[in-house]
């Protein structure tokens, strides 16, 4: 069974910068589209940012420009950069597949509030 683990979330004033990392088990970071999603209170998950495994990334209108996906294949490990962040930022933040293919993680809590 895959486990998924998020962090680096916290509170930020807007403008600042955070730091997620998701790691896991498995060989999944080797072999599928690695995706950073987040949801709000009443709202769906909604994709964020994602790349493959060759490096190939995408992000939603949204983030692009402030936000930076990465991955450490090696390591099992996907992180995302946001920068420039805003207060519409704010929600918890989720890794998985793209599609998502295994069980949710806790997710981390990123709020952006001055």
């Amino acid at each position: 069974q895959v486990q998924l683990v998020e962090s680096g979330g916290g509170l930020v004033q807007p403008g600042g910068s955070l730091r997620l990392s998701c790691g896991g088990s498995g060989s999944i970071f080797k072999i599928y589209i690695m995706g950073w999603y987040r949801q709000t209170p009443g709202k769906e998950r909604e994709l964020v940012a994602d790349i493959t495994s060759g490096g190939t990334t995408y992000y939603a209108d949204s983030v692009k420009g402030r936000f930076t996906i990465s991955r450490d294949n090696a390591e099992n490990t996907v992180y995302l950069q946001m920068n420039s962040l805003k207060p519409e930022d704010t929600a918890v933040y989720y890794c998985n597949t793209v599609p998502p293919r295994v069980s949710w993680g806790q997710g981390t809590q990123v709020t952006v509030s001055s």
